[in-house]
Formats: structure tokens, sequence, C-alpha cells
């Protein structure tokens, strides 16, 4: 209870003092490439209850449909100022309002497709069984992700078998150890990480 309280005191106010710079990346979105400044897209909540994830639009209109996962530091499907927004995670902003709807918090697994959900054994499905966040210790982990990717013959294949297994082990990880101050310190650490 208390985690959520904070959860949305937080993101509320977090969402007050950004509308400025939410307004300006809305604006850059959408003077940068034609269709919506924001992206919806479906993902596997806690209980495995489905929910939809806002972020800002990095891609081109469609290019969504093309793979669930986005390879190498210039994938060609992302637009100028979408590059930007993921190199210093800016397009992860409007989840905070994900956060107030309590369908996420600041900190916890972050929340995958189905389409890897469906992979999991009944261990890793316990990362389902809190709400997902909008960092965890994968996402310092695995900042450069899509780095990673780049030179893999078969990246969805090499994100299952190398990257997915490992994520979900830091997820249970954190589960087992979650407290406040966990929680403080994974904050700390990923501002750090974009910073640096």
């Amino acid at each position: 209870m208390v985690k959520r309280f904070l959860d949305f005191i937080i993101s509320l106010i977090a969402l007050l003092l950004l509308l400025p710079l939410f307004f300006i990346l809305w604006m850059a979105v959408k003077m940068d490439s034609s269709g919506p400044a924001f992206f919806l897209h479906e993902r596997v909540g806690k209980n495995g209850k489905p929910f939809l994830l806002i972020k800002f639009r990095t891609m081109f209109m469609g290019s969504q449909h093309q793979s669930v996962i986005t390879v190498g530091q210039r994938d060609s499907r992302i637009t100028k100022v979408g590059f930007i927004l993921r190199k210093y995670k800016m397009d992860e902003l409007p989840q905070l309002y994900n956060v107030l709807k309590g369908d996420m918090s600041l900190v916890g697994p972050r929340p995958e497709v189905k389409k890897f959900v469906d992979l999991y054994s009944a261990e890793q499905r316990m990362v389902l069984s809190v709400l997902p966040g909008i960092t965890d210790y994968a996402s310092i982990k695995f900042r450069n992700e899509n780095a990673l990717l780049e030179n893999q013959p078969d990246p969805i294949d090499y994100y299952i078998t190398h990257i997915m297994p490992v994520k979900l082990q830091l997820n249970l990880k954190y589960i087992r150890e979650q407290s406040l101050g966990v929680d403080l310190s994974i904050l700390i650490k990923t501002i750090f990480a974009i910073v640096k």
C-alpha cells in the first residue's frame, strides 16, 4: 500500500512538473514525422492482465508491425527525433501516466509483449505477481540492448535464448528482495546510467 501511495504521488507530481517538457517533445515528434505523438502498445501486466503501455512515438507509422524488437543503434524504422528520445529514455516518460493509473509502478519488472510471456516457465511467470515497472535491474544491465542484438543473425532468437532468461533472473531477484530501499537504489542507478 505504501509503494502504491508513493507511486501515485510521485507520478502525479512528476507529470505536473514535466508538462512543459511533454509539450516540447509532443511538438518535436509531430514535426519530425506524420502520425500521433504517442504510441500505445499492449503489454502483459500484473497477474497476466493486458494493458496499454504509452510512450512517445519513436518510429515511423506502421513500423511496429515488422518486428517486436528494435535492432542496432540506428534501426532504420526510428525517426530522427525518436533516436534522441530513445538515447536518453525520454520516450518512456509518458509511462508515468501508466503508473498514475495503477497499471505500472516506478520500479518493477519491465512489461513484455504476450509473444514472449507465453514462453515463460512456471517459475518465470512469478514476475507477473507484481506490477511491472518503468525501470528495474534488467533495464540498467541491458541499457544498450539494441547494440547487443545488432550483429546477431536472428535477433529475436538471441533475445529469447540469451537476454530474456537473464532479465527474468534479475526480475525474480527483485521480487525476492523488493523494498522501498531497493526501489530507491534502482531509481538512482537508472538516473546515473542515463546521464552516463
